[in-house]
């Protein structure tokens, strides 16, 4: 394994570092003083759509994409840097290259499982940054970690499938710009292989019967960078057949392979988070004094700095690792580490932020900085793309396996 960034890798990672610097963290006020003048809060800021011009103009556009013909062509151990630079402003750098979930999921089932024409209406203006999309899989009534629970229906009649259920936490539905839902559901709610119920099928947002009930907040925080997270009812909506993605009883197979890349890229941003939270400790840590001396000279703020430290270096090594894997022997053959850097990084990223939110007293929960809502992103991937249990109860099947 030689995790050395290749020629490409650093001309790129030079080139992000230096649009964070001079665009994205300047934008991040601006961002926020724009939103609080919009006449929704989910409208975009016009600084957001200045990022997304001055990416694409400098090539740092859909870098998270490793098919050629409609991404950057790189592969996941390339794309890790990156998007680790990104999670360092996840509100906002993620939306400006394009890189952003629930968008870069979606492209990638349409990328990999649509049709010609599916691709041709709805992956197109996602690669360009036109549209916005949504993913609409878990549901309030069930426990939604086991995907077989989910209970909306998608019923055939005649050209057209109907579409009933109720989903939440549908991140990027409050989102205007969200213009289209690939919604998971049963076609054959009572067929024998309980993996084989479920279907995915595209629904145009503005499709009679589909309802964006209200926004999901996470911890208080209306998630912007996400496009929010709303409740939607589908009450008999009705698509034309031809909006099935792949085939009929595919959908979980789908949904795991749209999920393995989200996770590791969840992973890679996270370490990002992380570095900007030592970052902070470490310029709060020498701008206060307290009881007669800086902060950076209190032995247990010496501690967190340095197991904070410790604890990226191994995640992103561990990170890397599987990014190796995937592109070595597939998302299939790197499952175990993909359960591994799901379940390890967001706890150990969780403990740093709140470290340094002690760090910064007050401040460190205020809206000042950035630390709080930080934190709120990273303790919600403790359950998102399924809970650190279900990895933990997977992760170990997988090990108890080889001595049984």
């Amino acid at each position: 394994m030689d995790f050395a960034f290749d020629a490409r890798t650093e001309e790129l990672r030079a080139k992000l570092l230096a649009f964070m610097d001079e665009y994205v963290y300047p934008a991040e006020p601006v961002a926020e003083e724009q939103r609080a003048l919009l006449a929704s809060p989910w409208d975009t800021p016009a600084v957001v759509e200045e990022l997304k011009e001055q990416a694409r103009s400098q090539g740092l556009w859909n870098l998270f994409l490793p098919d050629a013909e409609h991404g950057a062509g790189l592969t996941n151990l390339q794309y890790a840097p990156l998007a680790e630079i990104t999670g360092r402003s996840p509100q906002l750098a993620p939306t400006a290259l394009n890189c952003a979930a629930p968008d870069t999921g979606n492209m990638e089932v349409l990328a990999q499982f649509g049709d010609e024409r599916q691709q041709k209406q709805w992956l197109e203006p996602l690669l360009a940054g036109e549209i916005r999309s949504a993913f609409a899989m878990t549901e309030p009534e069930v426990a939604s970690s086991d995907a077989t629970n989910i209970t909306t229906l998608i019923e055939r009649d005649g050209d057209e499938y109907v579409i009933t259920g109720r989903k939440w936490y549908i991140s990027g539905a409050m989102n205007p710009e969200c213009k289209i839902f690939i919604v998971m559901g049963k076609t054959d709610p009572d067929g024998a292989d309980i993996r084989r119920q479920q279907s995915m099928v595209l629904v145009p947002r503005d499709t009679p019967g589909v309802t964006v009930k209200r926004a999901m907040k996470v911890f208080g925080y209306e998630d912007h960078s996400h496009g929010g997270h709303a409740e939607v009812i589908f009450d008999q909506a009705r698509v034309p057949v031809t909006n099935l993605i792949g085939e009929e009883g595919g959908g979980f197979a789908i949904a795991q392979a749209r999920l393995g890349p989200g996770r590791i890229h969840h992973c890679m941003r996270l370490i990002g988070m992380a570095e900007r939270a030592i970052e902070l400790m470490c310029r709060r840590a020498v701008s206060r004094d307290a009881f007669g001396k800086a902060l950076a000279q209190q032995g247990v703020v010496h501690n967190w700095i340095a197991d904070a430290r410790v604890t990226v270096e191994q995640l992103r090594l561990l990170v890397l690792k599987t990014a190796w894997m995937m592109d070595t022997v597939g998302n299939r053959g790197a499952h175990s580490e993909i359960q591994a850097i799901k379940i390890a990084t967001p706890r150990a990223v969780v403990d740093i932020l709140d470290r340094a939110i002690q760090l910064h007293g007050a401040g460190g929960v205020s809206q000042d900085f950035p630390l709080a809502e930080l934190y709120a992103g990273a303790r919600t991937l403790m359950i998102a793309d399924g809970p650190d249990e279900v990895h933990q109860r997977s992760l170990a099947r997988r090990e108890l396996k080889k001595y049984l």
